[in-house]
């Protein structure tokens, strides 16, 4: 992986007082100023004008530096200290200066993703070097921009040790408004409106932002890794002080210290939120052949159905086809795929369609490089595009080189990355841009009923500072406190590289105009302004993609009438085609518009809009561009669950149709018979399919005669055809599984019985699956120590179902295990009651364990119940299976 730096120009600058006695690079205190009297040194923002940003760093009399900032006249952050403490010296006291240095840092560098991917910057950089105890030399570092200042700390000759506290703090006057959030480990905290002085006493996220009279500060930091520690911001209520707190109480140093920057966004609300100041600051680019990395539409399946829907290959495949009939780029396998053997299928399955897969994964399973090699290589082998690596859940220094170095790992290995659990954007982006998002927001998959506080708060704190991973459009969810509309918006008002869309496709369907939007919608953006809002009521933006512009916005208040001044647009007419919340459902509706106008959109309370504008062409009644979709297909079969006895045969039937306004053409539906069995089929070819036309074959399935009993296999049905695309046959390929079981003669299997009682310890106890979700049929197939088990119960601790036997059964036979599904987690207990006598138990077994057999007398029993207790260490993964459950019939 070869390194690249951004296109930069560095010059020293003079400070003018001192040129005609100082050299160029470093400009000492004159010699008639005493070292024990106040000192003060200013930093302005190049081509400063009368809204300029100053820094101001004072040192007084006891060697204490301290820095503020002022915006013209306007005094945004008061003097705070700053300074650091470390194992060999106490650095923000006694602090004796030493030099100062200028230079004028101009970059330009490209963006993967963002408000915008063309960046540059100006920025007056100022070196001021000092000595404490010891002789200790530390630098304190400021650049100031027109729309931020940052300073850090350099210890050039401080090699080891430990950092055990950093004084820096920001002093806000006191009457500040803030906009805070609790902090926590992910960045899932609600937001609080309060003012600087009458917050809480506790400790507080990254970003806070703050308004000052007619200006908005925003803090954050930049450029954390490896070296340093992630921090927060400590408060004590009554004061307007929030002083910085390392997430470690030491900080190790290896070799020469740079630490993150402090920085603080600032200027008018626009500016503010429009500001790529914390990417700007970070360090440049690690990658320099990014052609690998591509953003896009994600559709993300977890509030589809959470871990049963990720477990099947069937669920996933249909996620698949929407996307590709859609034109999406990605689809996104979350938790609970592991342990499956199906992911290479899903890849290959993807790539017909032009589909890519990205794959959940947990930071642990990336905790060691021998764990990473593996990994990451095997993703590469299957072709999956990127990961999702989730609840890292800490900002230790530790953690931070672990970031370092999974971020190398996945780069070397062209894998994108989606952090969830993580910390919030520090710069890493721009140093790592196949950082295509992040979450550390409170996101969708917390419900419904959102905070309208959050909704409007995170376009003007959390997402300012980089790509925001909310996971928009759960329009499945209930109690949903946002319009429809509104929800729409955030595809816009939102912004993150992979926009992970959360809705069902049923959810989907039933809405065309969301359909048509998220068609429509990009990613990234080439231009993003701020066109009105204030945070905790509302937001609407406007985002350039090519020559297009994208209108999202929403609000949290009454019904009312949005005005949206239009001046962003160019010269000329421009088509508007708005999407707003109606009486029955969204409504679309055109406008012909000038930059001069308002376009003007009503809204209901909590309500929002969307719109696409283009420039406006003769006979032109749409901004939509054709979207290069694929027709998805269906293949059913009917039964598609067969239980043969030896010898035996069974009849299945299938249809198959494309849903495709253009005939599909050399149609041909292949099985793929197990050793000894035979499938002959009829009907299972042909030349071509119109709209609306259905192939319907029947097959004849032959069991050997020397079958084993209690035994399955699942066969592929596959349907190959091929459908026009871009000008070109695209072959596909359309999959169904048959599952066949050879019964045991004289027995009843117990998921066969109807239940006299059940309780379970989440969702329902699930018949021939493992446990589930919330709704029954949801499990996935049983297996134990890498055996698989098509018949039997899966329950989750603790867990009781009874059947009645009237006494029409002579033993109970089956097999207990904890299911593989969740790997080496577990522990239960399993027991068999009949009539109310315990008459079999199990020790405590894991994830680890082999399954056990139980095999008892029920002999005249008129009822038995199985129950599952917890092993003693919670109830967290106790999967517990009875594979095979059966009882043998009396007689």
């Amino acid at each position: 992986m070869a390194l690249t730096k951004a296109t930069s120009r560095t010059f020293s600058v003079l400070v003018p007082a001192l040129a005609a006695t100082l050299g160029l690079a470093t400009l000492t205190a004159p010699a008639a100023q005493a070292e024990d009297q106040p000192q003060s040194w200013t930093v302005s923002q190049p081509l400063a004008s009368g809204q300029a940003l100053t820094a101001t760093v004072a040192l007084n009399a006891s060697g204490e530096l301290s820095l503020g900032v002022r915006r013209g006249s306007t005094t945004v952050l008061e003097p705070a200290p700053v300074g650091l403490v470390t194992s060999q010296a106490d650095l923000s006291t006694g602090l004796r200066p030493t030099g100062r240095s200028d230079k004028l840092v101009e970059e330009t560098y490209q963006a993967t993703t963002g408000k915008r991917l063309k960046r540059s910057t100006s920025m007056n950089e100022t070196r001021l070097s000092f000595t404490g105890a010891h002789d200790t030399p530390i630098d304190l570092v400021v650049r100031v921009s027109d729309d931020g200042v940052a300073y850090r700390y350099d210890l050039p000759t401080t090699t080891s040790g430990t950092v055990s506290q950093e004084k820096s703090a920001f002093q806000l006057p006191a009457n500040a408004t803030a906009w805070l959030t609790k902090y926590g480990v992910n960045h899932e905290e609600h937001h609080t409106e309060t003012t600087a002085v009458n917050a809480a006493t506790g400790s507080f996220g990254y970003p806070a932002l703050f308004h000052v009279q007619d200006s908005y500060v925003l803090l954050s930091e930049s450029g954390v890794n490896g070296s340093y520690a992630g921090s927060q911001l400590a408060h004590t209520s009554g004061s307007n002080r929030y002083t910085l707190k390392l997430s470690d109480d030491d900080v190790d140093i290896n070799g020469p210290l740079t630490t993150p920057w402090r920085a603080a966004i600032v200027g008018d609300l626009a500016s503010v939120t429009e500001s790529t100041f914390t990417d700007d600051i970070a360090p440049a680019s690690r990658i320099s052949d990014t052609s690998w990395i591509k953003p896009g539409k994600v559709a993300w399946s977890w509030l589809a159905g959470g871990h049963s829907v990720q477990a099947s290959l069937a669920a996933q495949q249909s996620f698949v086809d929407y996307s590709a009939q859609h034109g999406w780029e990605y689809s996104l396998v979350d938790d609970g795929w592991k342990g499956q053997t199906w992911m290479p299928d899903l890849v290959r399955y993807g790539a017909q369609r032009g589909v890519k897969i990205m794959a959940w994964i947990h930071w642990t399973d990336l905790d060691t490089e021998a764990e990473r090699d593996t990994v990451l290589t095997q993703m590469n082998e299957w072709g999956v595009s990127g990961l999702k690596i989730d609840f890292m859940d800490s900002e230790s220094q530790s953690r931070f080189q672990w970031y370092d170095e999974i971020l190398k790992a996945t780069a070397e290995h062209k894998l994108m990355v989606n952090f969830h659990g993580s910390t919030i954007p520090n710069g890493i982006q721009r140093t790592w841009p196949h950082v295509i998002t992040l979450e550390a927001v409170r996101g969708a998959e917390y419900g419904g009923s959102h905070s309208l506080t959050d909704l409007t708060t995170n376009p003007f704190t959390r997402n300012v500072v980089g790509s925001m991973d909310y996971t928009p459009m759960d329009f499945q969810q209930g109690g949903h406190t946002n319009s429809e509309a509104a929800e729409l918006a955030l595809s816009v008002v939102y912004e993150s590289g992979f926009q992970n869309l959360a809705g069902t496709l049923s959810a989907y369907r039933a809405r065309p105009e969301v359909e048509r939007f998220l068609e429509q919608v990009p990613t990234v953006w080439n231009d993003s302004k701020l066109v009105s809002g204030l945070p905790g009521q509302g937001a609407t933006f406007a985002r350039r993609s090519a020559n297009r512009w994208f209108l999202g916005s929403i609000s949290s208040g009454g019904a009312h009438t949005e005005q949206v001044p239009l001046g962003f647009l160019g010269g000329g007419e421009w088509l508007v085609e708005t999407v707003r919340d109606g009486s029955d459902g969204l409504v679309r509706e055109s406008h012909t518009v000038k930059r001069s106008d308002t376009l003007s959109v009503p809204v209901p309370a909590n309500g929002g809009f969307v719109a696409i504008a283009c420039h406006a062409k003769p006979g032109q009644t749409t901004c939509d561009k054709a979207v290069d979709g694929l027709p998805p297909a269906s293949f059913t079969l009917t039964p598609d669950k067969v239980e043969i006895e030896p010898g035996a045969t069974a009849e299945v039937k299938g249809r198959f149709t494309v849903d495709s306004q253009v005939p599909v053409t050399d149609v041909s539906i292949t099985a793929d018979a197990p050793a000894g069995w035979t499938i002959t089929g009829t009907g299972t070819s042909a030349d071509s399919l119109a709209e609306g036309e259905a192939l319907t074959p029947t097959w004849t399935i032959t069991a050997p005669a020397d079958a084993t009993v209690n035994t399955g296999t699942d066969v592929s049905l596959t349907a190959t055809y091929s459908v026009e695309r871009k000008g070109k046959d695209a072959t596909l390929t359309k999959e169904s599984k048959l599952r066949l079981f050879v019964p045991e003669p004289g027995v009843d299997y117990v998921s066969a019985l109807p239940f006299a009682a059940e309780s379970n310890g989440w969702g329902p106890v699930e018949r021939d699956t493992s446990n589930g979700e919330n709704s029954r049929g949801d499990g996935s197939p049983m297996q134990i120590a890498g055996d698989r088990y098509y018949k039997g119960l899966g329950t989750h601790a603790s867990s009781s179902v009874s059947v009645q036997l009237d006494g029409r059964y002579t033993r109970f036979i089956t097999q207990v295990g904890v299911d593989d599904e969740v790997g080496s987690n577990g522990a239960v207990a399993f027991e068999v009651v009949a009539d109310g006598k315990v008459i079999a138990t199990t020790p405590v077994l894991t994830g680890d364990d082999q399954a056990l057999t139980i095999d008892v007398d029920v002999t005249s029993a008129q009822q038995l119940t199985l129950r599952v207790t917890d092993g003693g260490n919670g109830i967290n993964h106790d999967h517990a299976d009875w594979a095979n459950a059966r009882l043998v019939l009396a007689g």
